[in-house]
């Protein structure tokens, strides 16, 4: 390892900045706007034989698009060995493509390994049903009862292997009057409540512009699943978690129930700003830049204020405590805003940041991919691969970090069926595999 040290005058922080480098693992790093290291990404190399946490869990995994491989990502990137059992077209996640690139699969199913069997034919059945016997956890995300019209119902796996965590994921769950509709998460996130919220009043409801309901969901299941299969362990005994994409994100949108049922209120879109806390907003900066800016607390009020130069604020009737300012929202918010509409972003962020104002910018793809703490917490890196210009993908690092057991990076995202012949051939033997390769009921590739 090699390590930078350099004083910078203009460092946001008083002192000595310390960069930790890693040879060979970074590029070269520059100087720019007397604030930021601007660099490449750190780039990683997959390691086939690293280990993690979860090392010997095997995931069987049937399921499609973003909630399921969210889910099975995390326990592939701690070591799980997860098998994608995909149909000859794939999984549908691999169709969300950019310049012909399939970026969503690269960066959401790196780590798995990937068979491609026939689910319309019975001895391709008859292969998910000998894998999900050796397995700890199954995954599918098809609509209720369509598992068991595959001849893969519950009872039926559990006859093959009684310790079987079986994770199904849908859209509004296993029972119940909507059990049958799509289980998109667009219709989640308008009926959970999260659009109703989202945005401002006078104009209409947003929905995210991200894989929110699926993603929330497929990090729930990662905690469901792990106490199940904690129980089977001690136990002997499987079970069947039922995730649905709109359970995970109605629990998230705070206890809309009992303050509706105290105050009678319906909460109203409110933009940036809380119904919570004041003042808490995007500011605008002179130069076209953005800052989020929070003081939820008195003290870090108080802070705001004297970094304004506004002490009098502090003992303002409409602005003494939290209940005064947000019955008075205009006036406090109006104050922040004109101040930081007079300096440039860096400099709102330098001098709040020296205040110990809790401030942050305003980031766009563009400027996360140049920051500094970003690039050295490796919250973004990347890694080798064919189809980019570079052959280098970028891509999350990752999470959650673990002291003892970080994650680990063995493998690439797989072509279909890029797998079949070690795992489907170990486990029906040689001639057995080329049998059914050549009967249809294995497809893709057989090497």
């Amino acid at each position: 390892m090699a390590f930078i040290s350099a004083v910078w005058p203009d460092w946001p922080s008083p002192g000595r900045a310390r960069l930790r480098f890693v040879a060979g693992r970074g590029q070269d790093r520059v100087w720019q706007s007397g604030r930021h290291w601007v660099a490449g990404l750190h780039r990683r190399e997959f390691d086939p034989e690293a280990q993690g946490a979860l090392q010997g869990v095997r995931v069987v995994d049937l399921s499609r698009l973003v909630a399921g491989n969210v889910f099975s990502l995390v326990l592939a990137d701690h070591g799980a060995e997860v098998i994608k059992v995909e149909p000859p077209s794939g999984d549908t996640l691999r169709a969300w493509k950019v310049k012909g690139v399939e970026t969503s699969w690269k960066t959401l199913c790196r780590n798995k390994r990937s068979v491609c069997v026939d689910f319309r034919n019975a001895e391709g059945i008859a292969l998910i049903r000998a894998l999900a016997a050796e397995a700890a956890m199954f995954v599918e995300s098809f609509r209720p009862d369509v598992l068991e019209d595959m001849g893969l119902s519950p009872e039926a796996l559990l006859a093959v292997n009684p310790r079987l965590v079986i994770v199904r994921i849908s859209g509004w769950g296993q029972d119940g009057p909507y059990r049958h509709k799509p289980g998109f998460g667009t219709l989640v996130e308008s009926y959970a409540g999260f659009a109703a919220l989202n945005g401002f009043e006078d104009r209409e409801p947003v929905l995210p512009p991200m894989f929110l309901a699926d993603a929330i969901a497929g990090l729930y299941g990662v905690g469901a699943a792990m106490i199940a299969l904690r129980h089977a362990e001690a136990t002997g005994v499987g079970q069947v978690v039922d995730l649905s994409l709109f359970d995970p994100l109605f629990t998230m949108l705070e206890p809309q129930s009992a303050n509706h049922k105290l105050s009678g209120v319906v909460k109203k879109r409110t933009g940036s700003r809380s119904t919570n806390t004041a003042p808490r907003n995007v500011y605008k900066t002179k130069d076209g830049g953005w800052v989020g800016l929070s003081a939820s607390t008195q003290p870090t009020f108080a802070k705001l204020m004297r970094s304004l130069g506004r002490e009098d604020l502090l003992v303002d009737p409409r602005f003494r405590t939290n209940t005064d300012r947000i019955a008075n929202l205009d006036a406090i918010d109006g104050v922040v805003r004109d101040y930081v509409a007079g300096m440039t972003r860096e400099e709102a962020l330098a001098k709040f940041d020296r205040d110990g104002v809790t401030i942050g910018p305003v980031l766009n793809i563009r400027d996360i991919s140049e920051d500094a703490y970003i690039r050295e917490h490796e919250s973004l890196i990347e890694v080798p691969d064919p189809d980019m210009p570079d052959g280098w993908l970028p891509m999350h690092g990752e999470v959650p970090r673990l002291s003892a057991t970080p994650g680990i990076l063995r493998r690439g995202a797989p072509r279909i069926g890029e797998d079949n012949r070690a795992i489907l051939g170990a486990l029906v033997g040689e001639e057995e595999f080329d049998r059914l390769h050549a009967a249809g009921a294995i497809q893709g590739e057989s090497a």
